[in-house]
């Protein structure tokens, strides 16, 4: 029997405290674990590190970049908004890295939020620094620090992957953001949109076998099927680094 399907999650280095620890910690949310594990994967935490992003991608069938903190302005060459939150220079070059050699290499990739931002801006595309100054409404993130109450409807490209993974192509969802997606970079394919305003919603990558960004939060929704349509990618995709290694102890 072939072994469960590794799916890498990228993460934050944030201070935390646990116990009479504060430090320093590798942090991600657990409802995306949960979900990987739910779907049948094995879930394996990557926070940013000083080696090459091949050396992680060779350990694990799939890639998925989570939200997190503003990306810097200077890498899509704009200055940052007064809004906007304090980057993590480390944790953008690091994702900016990751999420380009795994498309080359076709490999799964799933960016969400954030994630999908890093995708953009890694294939040279801008973003729009703070929603509630465009749109005049604060609909993507009324209440910080939660997704109650911060639910819309996106409209999904009939016959696109983002669809597929969804199952519908009116689809509700939990958001919490105030960036967003501005000038779509170069080979991504925008399929989907806030139904009331128009925000861009969802990316893909053309030819690629599953490279999908969406800007709500799949691991915040337990009927979502956005996270296990990664994982069932990742079924056919085994890593060069993994093929051939034994499921059990030897």
């Amino acid at each position: 029997m072939a072994p469960p399907p590794v799916i890498g999650i990228a993460c934050a280095v944030l201070r935390a405290q646990w116990g009479p620890w504060d430090q320093p910690a590798a942090v991600v949310a657990a409802d995306y674990v949960r979900q990987v594990h739910a779907a049948g994967g094995i879930a394996m935490v990557i926070p940013p590190q000083a080696c090459e992003p091949a050396e992680v991608l060779d350990r694990i069938d799939a890639l998925m970049l989570t939200g997190g903190n503003d990306l810097q302005a200077s890498l899509y060459g704009d200055a940052p908004h007064a809004e906007a939150e304090a980057p993590d220079p480390q944790r953008d070059a690091w994702e900016v890295a990751l999420v380009r050699e795994a498309i080359a290499r076709d490999m799964p990739f799933l960016g969400i939020c954030r994630g999908m931002q890093v995708m953009n801006v890694a294939y040279g595309g801008t973003l729009t620094q703070h929603l509630p100054e465009s749109l005049g409404t604060t609909d993507h993130r009324r209440t910080t620090g939660s997704f109650d109450g911060n639910d819309h409807l996106v409209d999904l490209q009939d016959g696109s992957l983002v669809a597929t993974a969804a199952g519908e192509v009116v689809h509700s969802v939990p958001s919490h953001h105030h960036q967003a997606v501005d000038l779509v970079g170069e080979g991504l394919a925008l399929t989907g949109v806030s139904s009331g305003d128009g925000v861009t919603e969802a990316l893909e990558m053309p030819g690629r076998r599953f490279a999908l960004g969406v800007q709500w939060h799949p691991e915040a929704d337990p009927t979502s099927g956005v996270i296990a349509a990664l994982v069932d990618a990742a079924r056919g995709a085994v890593s060069p680094g993994r093929a051939g290694r034994p499921s059990g102890n030897t």
